[in-house]
């Protein structure tokens, strides 16, 4: 997809992760959002991934280590055709397949349930390796969240992860800034978190802005081309990416908004849709 029709997609991607969140009156739309870019380049554009196929041998395999952002992949997985967008307003209902975390046995295109903070990863290395002994050509990626990676298990994972050279292992940092008590920096430095993956035998990718798909398809690709060693890409993003009074306030990591806060989110994503449409 040229960038353009990505930008567009994303749009919708956070219509949905706004108006799943406001009907649930609970979840995490400040980094579903800033995630809702690399989430649409992956399912759009990067993985090998067939909707009316899920479970397909081959496909790649993404896991959601940042679990309490469903919202966004969920959004995603609605708009590549998994399931009806109509779904996302049944998010975190009694009898929904959309639960406040990804849960593989109830909802199309989930490859791993995920949800406690740091364990994610370490399902993706079990799938890179599994695939390397079986000689299997998919990828796996990761995405991991810049509070997340104060976990302990996280760092266990890229040792084992380097250690066996997992060059079809891909792991993403959303690096907002914020986690739920506020700046990373403040609560519990990750800093550097390029050179901490470097110090596990990782290639290690920069993306200034992570909300950009020209540099997100530059990251990839050189991801792809990286061999003998698993790739790390540390990319800095917006918190509440889209929204205006959502936009790097920690606050707004794990609330709802209100029927008004709806409208104007709403409103404001239809007229940035509009300004795509007129380029």
């Amino acid at each position: 997809m040229e960038n353009l029709e990505l930008q567009k997609t994303a749009n919708e991607v956070r219509k949905g992760i706004v108006t799943a969140v406001h009907a649930a009156k609970a979840g995490h739309p400040g980094g579903s959002l800033s995630a809702a870019d690399v989430f649409t380049y992956l399912y759009f554009e990067e993985m090998n991934i067939d909707p009316k196929d899920p479970k397909k041998a081959d496909r790649d395999r993404f896991v959601l280590s940042k679990g309490h952002t469903a919202p966004g992949l969920y959004s995603t997985l609605a708009n590549r055709g998994y399931f009806p967008v109509e779904d996302l307003k049944t998010l975190r209902q009694i009898g929904s397949h959309l639960q406040g975390h990804p849960c593989i046995q109830h909802t199309p295109g989930i490859d791993m349930s995920s949800g406690s903070l740091g364990q994610g990863i370490s399902a993706a290395v079990g799938m890179a390796l599994s695939a390397k002994l079986s000689n299997d050509a998919y990828r796996v990626y990761t995405l991991l969240g810049d509070g997340e990676i104060q976990e302990g298990q996280v760092w266990e994972a890229a040792m084992f992860a380097g250690h066996r050279k997992l060059d079809n292992l891909v792991v993403i940092v959303d690096n907002n800034g914020l986690q739920i008590d506020g700046k990373v920096e403040d609560v519990c430095s990750p800093y550097p978190i390029d050179d901490k993956f470097k110090a596990f035998n990782f290639h290690v990718i920069n993306v200034a802005d992570g909300n950009d798909y020209d540099q997100l398809r530059a990251a990839f690709k050189e991801a792809r081309e990286t061999k003998g060693m698993p790739t790390a890409i540390v990319m800095k993003t917006v918190k509440g990416k889209g929204v205006s009074y959502m936009e790097n306030q920690a606050g707004w990591h794990g609330k709802a908004p209100n029927d008004e806060e709806y409208a104007t989110a709403m409103e404001e994503l239809k007229k940035a849709g509009e300004a795509l449409c007129q380029k």
